[in-house]
């Protein structure tokens, strides 16, 4: 697999999951507690969060891997603080993993509604870190012009003439 981009096509997962999961391990805990569906269910909140997790890392190890080569034309400082942002959602998404991993291994069905309730109160604090970090990645990006360093590609030299459009004259001689 070619490594041009993959942290910016990879970073979209544990983002997505960081939205979806209160919702996800919310509605399940409540499914759980008011005995609609069996205990059981409460695994796919964990495997869910588990994937967060798991794509969590890949994007920070994709994301060390493209360091230096954005280093060329962003602050080492802003990069360090999108990956410091980046590690906290990883740390605080991996504790609230245990949690919810603990409670659907709990054999009382009250402390481990309880847990289960409270890890999901920790998916709140796990998408508030995702967006902080995805917000610091598109800085990164849209403000600070880490995307630069790929724009001498192939592959981008035909899309910045398709939208050059007919107000934009051609460097080129006809």
């Amino acid at each position: 697999m070619d490594a041009l981009f993959f942290h910016p096509k990879l970073v979209h997962i544990p983002m997505a999951l960081a939205v979806l999961m209160p919702l996800v391990a919310g509605g399940l805990a409540l499914a759980w507690w008011r005995s609609w569906l069996p205990r059981r269910v409460w695994w796919i909140a964990v495997g869910f969060q588990a994937v967060l997790v798991v794509s969590g890392i890949a994007a920070l190890q994709s994301g060390r891997s493209e360091e230096e080569r954005v280093e060329r034309v962003v602050l080492e400082s802003l990069i360090e603080a999108h990956e410091a942002q980046a590690q906290a959602f990883v740390v605080v998404g991996a504790a609230v993993l245990a949690a919810m991993a603990f409670a659907a291994l709990l054999p009382s069905n009250r402390a481990a509604t309880r847990i289960a309730a409270l890890s999901t109160l920790g998916t709140l604090a796990v998408g508030l870190l995702g967006y902080r970090t995805g917000q610091a990645g598109g800085e990164l990006v849209y403000r600070h012009g880490a995307a630069q360093v790929y724009a001498n590609t192939a592959s981008s030299a035909p899309l910045r003439r398709a939208h050059a459009g007919p107000d934009h004259e051609d460097d080129e001689d006809d």
